[in-house]
């Protein structure tokens, strides 16, 4: 009975209540405008890969064929690409979150939230009289600022609207310029809101809003998040959201991904600099070193049942879902075993990553192994070739192997008696079947 109240208050009450704040119109948000930036900074890595692959003869052959400069001239896609995260950031969530809205044009609201943006950047004047703009802003140093605005801007310019504050043209004027003029009246009271708090702020000791925002969230945020306790914290909740069937890391992903994003773009910063690597904890830590096969680290619970399981349904579910697993895509072995709200599997599911951010984390803080460089290949790019992209070195394929192994020792016991489990029930269907003969 006990029992029973257990799974009911989990499938009524914790399930409904996860699945809400993950599903909330802000988090949406959040999570696909930062997917946005995604696309940019792959393509970026790429190009940081062609011109800071670390092997001198490669090098040397590149500079005698194009010139000493060539690096350089490569990396002007990297820097185009890497330099706007914030801008993009800002961008898709305003995006996002306006069209969530019915009756509001997602693009007007974007554009409102992009001048927002840039007025919340403290400007120069250069000698020639023009305004200079710290290009830092649009990268990731702008993410918090761009997260805040793209969501505190279009709720005020979606309120605005939703009060009929709207400059209404003819109706024989066409649609696409009737809806740009009518966000002339609710862009304006924005606009002016985002320029009197930045008045504010100048007046302050902080004397612009990044300051404001580095000062009181980035900062104390990045310190807890780049430390082994701060990354064994995100993959515990991003674990046990995953047991209740939420996508963990989707859930996190608005509140953590910016400071992910800014401390691999950091790295990268440091790479071209030829200066020491600062972050161990970076996106590539978790996607390449912590989350192999996906999240759980589960592409060790497939090895096992692909190659090991004595019961048909395991050895079967393990066969199908190992080609997923190596691209780290795991939910045909989430759902289908299932992992989601399985008590026995559920503790490996957790210890198996966490382990991996463990030895991961000690092992770059020892210098033994590579710390990620800046590049991001894609999440589905297999282990141990990962390893090397994303490290610029042969230690990060090693390190990805280790810990599969490691992943394939925690799940072992589990596995096996998962797998006496099920293999008894089947051999008593079986008995059942011929003794109905």
């Amino acid at each position: 009975m006990a029992e029973k109240n257990k799974n009911n208050f989990l499938t009524e009450k914790l399930m409904p209540l996860f699945n809400k704040i993950s599903s909330a119109r802000h988090m949406v948000a959040l999570r696909d405008g930062m997917t946005a930036a995604v696309p940019m900074i792959i393509i970026g890595s790429i190009f940081m890969i062609i011109g800071q692959f670390p092997i001198k003869g490669y090098l040397d052959f590149m500079a005698q064929v194009f010139g000493p400069n060539w690096a350089t001239v490569v990396q002007y896609v990297t820097n185009a690409s890497f330099n706007i995260m914030g801008l993009i950031a800002v961008a898709g969530i305003s995006y996002n979150l306006a069209k969530s809205y019915q009756g509001i044009d997602p693009f007007s609201a974007m554009i409102v939230a992009i001048a927002a943006f840039i007025l919340t950047i403290p400007m120069q004047i250069g000698k020639d009289g023009g305004l200079l703009i710290p290009l830092k802003q649009f990268d990731s140093s702008g993410l918090f600022t761009a997260l805040l605005v793209g969501l505190f801007v279009t709720d005020l310019y979606v309120w605005l609207m939703h009060k009929n504050l709207v400059f209404k043209m003819p109706e024989t004027v066409p649609p696409a310029v009737s809806s740009s003029f009518a966000a002339l009246f609710p862009g304006a009271i924005s606009l002016f809101v985002v320029w009197l708090v930045r008045i504010g702020v100048e007046a302050t000791p902080m004397k612009s809003i990044p300051n404001v925002i580095t000062f009181f969230l980035q900062n104390p945020m990045s310190k807890v998040t780049n430390t082994l306790g701060g990354a064994l914290v995100i993959e515990l909740v991003i674990c046990l959201l995953w047991f209740f069937g939420i996508h963990g890391a989707n859930a996190i992903s608005g509140v953590v991904d910016p400071i992910l994003y800014a401390a691999l773009a950091a790295n990268a910063s440091a790479l071209k600099a030829h200066e020491a690597i600062p972050n161990i904890i970076t996106k590539t830590f978790f996607d390449n070193f912590v989350h192999i096969g996906g999240c759980g680290a589960t592409l060790g619970f497939v090895i096992l049942m692909a190659f090991f399981a004595k019961d048909k349904e395991m050895k079967a579910m393990g066969k199908l879902s190992i080609g997923p697993a190596i691209f780290n895509i795991n939910e045909p072995v989430i759902f289908g075993v299932p992992i989601v709200l399985n008590y026995q599997i559920v503790l490996p599911f957790i210890l198996a990553p966490m382990a991996n951010v463990i030895t991961t984390y000690t092992a770059m803080k020892m210098g033994w192994v590579a710390k990620t460089i800046g590049i991001y290949p894609p999440w589905t790019t297999p282990p141990i070739l990962s390893g090397i992209l994303s490290t610029g070195h042969i230690s990060g394929g090693i390190m990805q192997l280790f810990n599969l192994v490691m992943d394939i020792v925690i799940y072992y016991f589990f596995f096996r008696s998962m797998d006496r489990t099920k293999l008894k029930a089947e051999q008593k269907l079986e008995q059942a079947k011929e003794s109905a003969k």
